[in-house]
């Protein structure tokens, strides 16, 4: 992948970076050559304009129009709330233009709708189901993620597609502004949406249980409460099955979300099943997120034709077929 396509924010560090954004002169050569860049939006006017600040520079004044501030395949205005939602964030851009008023002051006019576009084309557009790519999540609603993919191009991921176990909103598995794994789960050729997935990178019900012995006593985190029993979820793609008395289950309903330690009596990989007792709950304390282990990487596997999260012999078969 091209480093400049990468979510925003990650090259702003750079030496690239700084080598275009520390002088003038450097501005002036990214304008030449159409480098995409890197500054923070320190402010937006009340004509949806973006100030953007390079912090090595003094007398400079960057701007990105309102026009300028989002990228759209169809070519709508943008909408107020995404020129908004970016204050105090990285964005890429590409400098369009540059001129010095009497007051000594240069504004360096950006397009970040310019740096978009140019992912989209050649990054972007190239991308096929089951590659595996880099995003930065940027916003959490009920029914998913949404993930930059690339220069703030923004994808979808849907909340049954972070994970195995189910979680009752993305905010239990993911937070604004973290790096994240995804494999491209389907692209609208028509609209250029592309849908990404989680849930296939997190390991097989094999991998994840191999890290856990009957006999042991576990942390987890309780996730719903059934009539047949409680999900504890052991880790993202595996949960576990823990037996409830009626005069309990009352009781159990006000732990859902909550962590608890739950010994394992059985693994039982044909069924796909993890049989566990419920010891003890913690009622007061905040649950941190569980961490996310991926046993597929961007960095190691760059594309996958099919995943099977089923063991060999599994009564029950589930996979993930990309096309």
């Amino acid at each position: 992948m091209e480093l400049t396509y990468l979510p925003e924010g990650q090259t702003l560090t750079t030496v690239r970076n700084r080598d275009f954004t520390a002088t003038l002169a450097g501005l002036e050569r990214a304008m030449e050559t159409g480098a995409i860049i890197e500054g923070t939006a320190v402010l937006c006017d009340s004509d949806f304009n973006l100030h953007v600040d390079f912090p090595a520079l003094t007398g400079v004044r960057g701007i990105i129009p309102r026009c300028e501030a989002v990228w759209s395949r169809d070519g709508e205005p943008p909408k107020d709330i995404a020129i908004l939602t970016r204050v105090g964030k990285a964005v890429a851009c590409k400098v369009t233009g540059m001129e010095t008023g009497e007051d000594g002051v240069t504004t360096v006019y950006l397009s970040r709708r310019l740096a978009q576009a140019e992912c989209a084309a050649n990054y972007l557009e190239g991308l096929t189901a089951g590659d595996v790519i880099r995003a930065k999540v940027t916003h959490l609603e009920s029914f998913g993620a949404f993930v930059d993919v690339g220069c703030g191009v923004v994808s979808l991921l849907s909340v049954d597609s972070i994970s195995v176990s189910r979680i009752s909103h993305p905010r239990d598995r993911l937070y604004n502004g973290q790096l994240i794994w995804c494999v491209v789960r389907s692209i609208d050729r028509e609209t250029g949406r592309i849908f990404v997935s989680t849930r296939e990178l997190l390991g097989t019900w094999e991998q994840n249980a191999a890290r856990f012995t009957p006999g042991q006593t576990v942390a987890g985190i309780v996730r719903s409460v059934e009539e047949y029993g409680v999900f504890v979820e052991l880790a993202p793609n595996l949960a576990g099955l823990a037996e409830v008395r009626d005069c309990d289950r009352e009781a159990v309903h006000s732990l859902v979300g909550r962590t608890a330690a739950v010994f394992i009596k059985s693994i039982i990989p044909e069924r796909m099943k993890i049989k566990l007792v419920l010891i003890d709950a913690y009622r007061g304390e905040p649950v941190p997120l569980p961490r996310l282990t991926y046993f597929i990487r961007g960095d190691e596997v760059e594309h996958m034709d099919r995943w099977v999260y089923s063991p060999a012999g599994a009564k029950r078969r589930v996979e993930t077929v990309f096309s």
